[in-house]
């Protein structure tokens, strides 16, 4: 009896080992992950200090980037990229909602499979890939075709004056709302998938059409995990950097016609960090940096802000 108890103890004692170093390992990750934010922070914070320190507020609310003269301002860059964004947010969502609820509901299910895995094949296509099919196919056909359209029969609205371009704030919509697609739609897909087949059964024994019982059976038990998806596109298209760059114009003035060429905060370090002048051009750079990480930051707190609440009220559903 005393032999048997031996090893046991032993196993007992090597298995509270385990789970120990297991602990403090995971631990280790975990906190790693938050020592490299606030290292980021801390470093684009320090390079930025010679542009805070010159130009305080200025820097966000001025319009003026003059490399030659040393004056650096940052709004229209904060402009381009959260108005390029969320219009492509507000496009591609209807449309990746559309195309998930017909992989899993409407489409037969093979062909629903096919469909799927391309959609999820765009997702793997590079960026500057995306961006050469802007700048050689469809600026040109938006200068010859969709934007004489909108000239001609919306030219009244402020959103449609302007000339032609081709490469323009709408190209940069346009190209981030192919690029964020395939997220929203591959995550939506699994979130309806998820949904308990009872409870559309239950929709359909209480006489609801199939639309009938995607809209108030399926969408709202999915509704958190689809922001989370939409969230997750937004976070896409205001960071994405070579495609916007090669379709938007790089021209950074404001202007409220989506004909108009624009500029975004990825596009201006890819473009100009390389070649700064000064010091200070650089400090400039490393601001709007500094900035892209906040606006970054701020929109996923506030997302997970908003999937709390929505998941509180719909009684921790997907």
């Amino acid at each position: 009896m005393p032999q048997d108890t031996q090893p046991h103890k032993w196993k007992i004692e090597n298995g509270l080992n385990g789970d120990f170093i297991f602990k403090g390992v995971t631990i280790l990750f975990a906190f790693s992950i938050l020592a490299i934010l606030l290292l980021m922070l801390y470093e684009m914070s320090h390079e930025s200090l010679p542009a805070i320190r010159k130009f305080g507020w200025s820097f966000v609310s001025g319009s003026e980037w003059d490399a030659v003269q040393s004056e650096f301002a940052a709004l229209p860059y904060l402009y381009g990229s959260v108005v390029s964004s969320i219009l492509a947010l507000a496009l591609a969502t209807p449309l990746s909602v559309g195309t998930a609820i017909f992989i899993t509901e409407i489409a037969p299910k093979k062909f629903g499979g096919l469909v799927a895995a391309l959609v999820e094949l765009l997702a793997a296509i590079p960026s500057v890939i995306y961006g050469l099919w802007g700048i050689l196919v469809m600026a040109p056909w938006l200068q010859k075709t969709v934007q004489p359209f909108l000239i001609e029969h919306l030219g009244f609205l402020p959103f449609f004056q302007g000339a032609p371009y081709g490469v323009s704030m709408l190209a940069a919509v346009f190209i981030l709302m192919i690029m964020i697609v395939p997220i929203i739609t591959s995550i939506t897909k699994e979130v309806l998938l998820a949904v308990p087949q009872s409870q559309k059964e239950a929709a359909i024994a209480l006489g609801a059409t199939r639309w009938e019982m995607i809209r108030t059976a399926m969408l709202p038990y999915g509704r958190s995990g689809i922001l989370g998806a939409v969230i997750l596109g937004l976070g896409r298209a205001i960071g994405e950097t070579m495609a916007v760059t090669m379709v938007i114009g790089n021209n950074p003035q404001i202007s409220l016609s989506l004909l108009s060429p624009a500029y975004t905060m990825p596009s201006v370090i890819a473009n100009e960090f390389a070649e700064t002048t000064s010091k200070l051009h650089a400090s400039a750079l490393m601001e709007i940096g500094l900035i892209l990480l906040a606006v970054t930051l701020v929109i996923n707190v506030l997302a997970r802000l908003l999937l709390w609440g929505v998941t509180r009220q719909s009684g921790g559903n997907v």
